[in-house]
Order: C-alpha cells, then sequence, then structure tokens
C-alpha cells in the first residue's frame, strides 16, 4: 500500500530565536531561544525521522540511501531539498550562500538557493534583501570598510508574501518575522555582518566571511521576476509562487482549502508538504490520515493521486528538474 511519510522535526536553538515555534504552533521546543525547526530535512546536522508506516523509525537520509525508489529513483548522493520554519525574534545575521559549484570545491556539500513563504510579520518588520553596489571592487570596498547602510537593501514585508532567494543574494531575515523557507539541502551559510553580537555560549562574537561573501555575491543585484499563477483546484485555491525555469531546484505552491476537499495527481517525483494552519485530512489509497498544523509529510513517488479535505493552509514544494 503507498502510504505518506510523517516527520518529527529537528529544532535548533539560535541566537536570534525565540519561542514562537511553541507558542503559534505548539512544538516542543529546546529553550525560549529556538530559531530553526528542521521540518523536512536529510541534512546531516538534523535529520527528521518517519513517525509511521513501513519505515517508521528511519531517518529521511537513511530512506533516501536505502529506498530510492520511494523517491523515483531520483538521481543525487544527497536528498536535494530541506524545509524549515523559523522564527526571528532578533534580526538574523546579514549573510550569502554560495553557488553548487563553489559549494562543492569549497564545503563539499550543495549550494545553497531558498526561498521563503512569510507566515506572520509584526508591524514594520523587515528583510535585508539585496545590495546596492554596481560593482564587485564597490563591494569589496563597503564590506571591508563596514558601509553597510550604504551596502544593504531593506524590504518591508507582512504575512503571505513570497520571496526567491537565489545563491549569491544578500539576506536576512528582520526582527518580528516567521517564515516557512524551502531551500537546497545545505547549511553554508557565509556571514557579512552580525551587529557585533556575542554569542552568551562562547562570549565571543560569531565568525565572519568577509572574502568568500565578497566572492559568491551576485554583482549588481537583480530581484526575479516571478510569474505568480492562482488557480483552482476542486474547492481548493492553488498559488504558484515558483518554478522551474525560474527556480531549477524546486517548486512551490501554497494551497488554500476553506471547508471542501481538493484531489491532486502526481507532477514531480515526490511531494513535500507542510501544513501552516487548519485541520483537515489526507485521504491516501482509501486511507484517511487525519492532519493539522504543524505536521511535515512527504507524499512519495508510489502515492500517485491524495485528497484533502477540511480547512488547510498548505505549503507544498517538489524537486526541480533532473
Amino acid at each position: 500500500m503507498s502510504e505518506p511519510l510523517f516527520l518529527n522535526p529537528v529544532f535548533h536553538e539560535k541566537i536570534w530565536g525565540g519561542d514562537h515555534l511553541k507558542t503559534k504552533f505548539g512544538y516542543d521546543i529546546p529553550s525560549d531561544h529556538t530559531g530553526e525547526c528542521w521540518a523536512i530535512s536529510a541534512h546531516p546536522h538534523g535529520p527528521a525521522a518517519i513517525v509511521n508506516g513501513e519505515f517508521k523509525g528511519m531517518t529521511l537520509d537513511q530512506l533516501w540511501d536505502q529506498h530510492r525508489e520511494q523517491f523515483g529513483n531520483a538521481k543525487g548522493d544527497v536528498f536535494p531539498l530541506l524545509t524549515k520554519i523559523l522564527d526571528a525574534n532578533q534580526d538574523l545575521s546579514v549573510q550569502v550562500h554560495p553557488d553548487d559549484a563553489y559549494a562543492a570545491e569549497h564545503e563539499h556539500e550543495l549550494g545553497k538557493t531558498e526561498c521563503w513563504y512569510i507566515i506572520s510579520a509584526e508591524p514594520g518588520a523587515e528583510l535585508y534583501y539585496g545590495h546596492n553596489a554596481q560593482t564587485r571592487e564597490e563591494l569589496a570596498d563597503w564590506i571591508n570598510h563596514g558601509k553597510w547602510d550604504k551596502l544593504f537593501r531593506k524590504v518591508p514585508v507582512k504575512a503571505g508574501e513570497f520571496y526567491y532567494v537565489p545563491s549569491g543574494t544578500i539576506h536576512a531575515l528582520g526582527k518580528g518575522i516567521m517564515v516557512l523557507e524551502t531551500q537546497q539541502s545545505s547549511d553554508t551559510t557565509y556571514r557579512l555582518y552580525d551587529f557585533d553580537r556575542v554569542d552568551k555560549t562562547t562570549g565571543k562574537k560569531r565568525e565572519l566571511h568577509l572574502q568568500k561573501s565578497i566572492d559568491v555575491t551576485n554583482v549588481p543585484h537583480h530581484d526575479p521576476q516571478l510569474n505568480i499563477t492562482n488557480e483552482q483546484v476542486g474547492d481548493a485555491q492553488v498559488t504558484t509562487f515558483v518554478q522551474p525555469p525560474v527556480s531549477k531546484y524546486f517548486s512551490v505552491k501554497r494551497v488554500e482549502l476553506h471547508d471542501g476537499s481538493a484531489e491532486f495527481n502526481r507532477e514531480g517525483l515526490y511531494t513535500l508538504v507542510s501544513v501552516l494552519d487548519g485541520e483537515g485530512a489526507l485521504t491516501v489509497d482509501g486511507q484517511d490520515y487525519p492532519i493539522k498544523k504543524g505536521q511535515h509529510f512527504i507524499l512519495p513517488n508510489p502515492v500517485k493521486q491524495w485528497r484533502y479535505q477540511g480547512s488547510l493552509e498548505l505549503i507544498v514544494s517538489e524537486p526541480g528538474e533532473e
């Protein structure tokens, strides 16, 4: 029988984290400085475990290695995607991620293109997104002389917005923002600026990576051109935020359902789903699975058709083209 794979998230404490993963999602978090919920993860820094069915107790990386048929015999040494929920109780460090080629050479892992769906944002909340330098020489000069106000672009944000962050984009979540992040499965971050904060555990400032940041930043910055579309599927409103060819690594959609039902057929090799709000049921192969806010699951390749019912807000992603 084909069945969904429900996952147990992994939590990471951060200098900038808060307690909203508990108060808004009901997670049992390690402290009130918890910044990241690694919801669908096969990364060695926090692999999520499967909690139901035939593969119960296996971690996602083990399943990828031992049962590749569950993922349509996808190529690649590692499971390519990572889904997180981030709680920015304070500004994150301003940072940039390398592309695949630079990351393979310098970090021995995938590059990091990512995107954010804004779950909530306090009034006046802002992102750091992009920069104002026109040449790499200007970028290096402003970074090396700490001309941060001149360099960084800030963007006001509100709930329901979507931001695509290709590798090479200078970025950071600002205070008071929660996001669902879909990204390549990479944990490589180059910090440009960390507000001179001191880590309470070490008593030291966190490491910066100025030269690597200068190496990998896209110059000049260009905002990606997204073609966001909406369609009706059954009773569901489906918003497609990004997909190939704009993003070669993943597609990301929002599915909104208000006391209704909708059937979907497999499109990609497998599907990642996060329940951001509401409750209802997922039906696969005649079996009903109750689902509610805060759950995350994969619809593996053997699942060819499924139905949602209830009142739900879902973020759904699929791997990009091989």
